[in-house]
């Protein structure tokens, strides 16, 4: 799901640069949204629209309603298997997305992830004969050489190295290990040369919990696997999470009052939401309504608000999912369609820009109030 999303907004934006002829300067901002010590709230950059002004006049949309921007963009295996200073499209995308944040006065939270955004079982977009596993070196070195450039050319104040992995972990457990030790490698190595950056990884948070009988793997419901968590630790400077909660809820009322609580009592580190929503109609097999919405927010703003150093709602706008579906067709990924659609409605504005009635609780949060 993000990752259609953030391709839509790089190929849109690779048009852009052809338009402009050469990379513009990153802008400075004059203060970090960090530096206050509050929370930091932002959206996935993904448009109502998949065209190049839609992704223009939204970068100003977001300007009005969030302090950061969240990209999460494909592995460039090829580019980078080799070498970090490779020449990639991949990286002028990610700067142009770089200078349109800055404009509107936003920083960039960036997530490096190896995984199919909309099956996190599998690998996106590996080159044919490469082994899907991260024990495979081109595997490890092409994450290693990417996560590297981004954290040299961008200095991005958080680094996610996977989302959602523990979907991952569950699938293969075999596999995971080698991640692990992955992840530990190159987090030593980005603390050597960025001791600032916080870097993280994600975790669902219903799968977490096994609450998705599908996925639970025989596990009881709200039978944690904080094992898959802490395996990370101590190399883990904040504990990030992603929740859909009408997934497995029939309505957010149904939310418990103590269901990101647990969070608290299991580490003194920062919390982040890195990615997150709740759609404002019914899609499939999923209840949903404008008030579902705003029982979500509350839900997180109530139990962990305090704690969290970044929160991030996955859109900002609804989105047409027809100009979405021509581009996810044309990349080889239309049967991931429908799958994508589930979305579509998770956004705080309509797709013609009316406000939902989360969006005032959303900028309410975000002034302190």
């Amino acid at each position: 799901m993000m990752r259609m999303l953030c391709i839509v907004c790089a190929l849109g934006l690779a048009s852009i640069a052809c338009d402009l002829g050469q990379l513009a300067p990153i802008p400075s901002l004059e203060t970090s949204p960090f530096a206050s010590g509050k929370t930091a709230f932002g959206f996935f950059p993904s448009p109502p629209e998949a065209s190049e002004q839609s992704i223009l006049n939204h970068y100003r949309t977001l300007g009005r309603h969030a302090d950061v921007i969240l990209l999460q963009q494909p592995v460039p295996w090829r580019d980078f298997y080799e070498k970090a200073q490779a020449d990639s499209l991949a990286i002028n995308d990610i700067h142009n997305q770089y200078v349109l944040a800055r404009q509107n006065g936003m920083d960039v939270v960036f997530v490096v992830d190896p995984l199919n955004g909309l099956n996190r079982r599998e690998f996106f977009g590996l080159p044919i004969r490469w082994e899907a596993s991260f024990a495979n070196p081109r595997v490890r070195s092409a994450i290693t050489n990417y996560a590297l450039r981004i954290v040299r050319e961008f200095h991005p104040p958080s680094l996610g190295l996977a989302s959602e992995i523990n979907t991952y972990a569950d699938a293969f457990p075999e596999d995971f290990p080698n991640y692990l030790s992955l992840y530990q490698s190159l987090y030593d190595a980005i603390k050597a040369e960025a001791p600032s950056t916080q870097v993280f990884v994600t975790f669902q948070w219903e799968d977490l919990n096994n609450l998705i009988p599908s996925a639970a793997e025989g596990r009881s419901p709200y039978q944690t696997n904080w094992e898959t968590v802490e395996a990370f630790e101590p190399r883990l400077d904040l504990w990030a999470i992603s929740s859909y909660p009408f997934v497995v809820f029939r309505s957010a009322s149904e939310i418990p009052h103590d269901y990101y609580a647990p969070l608290l009592g299991r580490t003194s580190k920062p919390l982040a939401v890195a990615e997150g929503g709740y759609t404002s109609q019914p899609v499939g097999p999923f209840p949903g309504s404008p008030e579902d919405q705003v029982g979500y927010l509350r839900a997180i703003h109530d139990q962990i608000g305090p704690r969290l150093h970044f929160w991030i709602y996955l859109l900002l706008s609804d989105f047409n999912l027809q100009s979405y579906a021509k581009i996810m067709r044309d990349q080889g990924q239309g049967q991931d369609v429908e799958t994508l659609g589930m979305f579509a409605a998770v956004g705080l504005t309509r797709y013609d820009g009316t406000p939902k009635p989360a969006l005032e609780l959303w900028d309410a949060y975000r002034a302190g109030q």
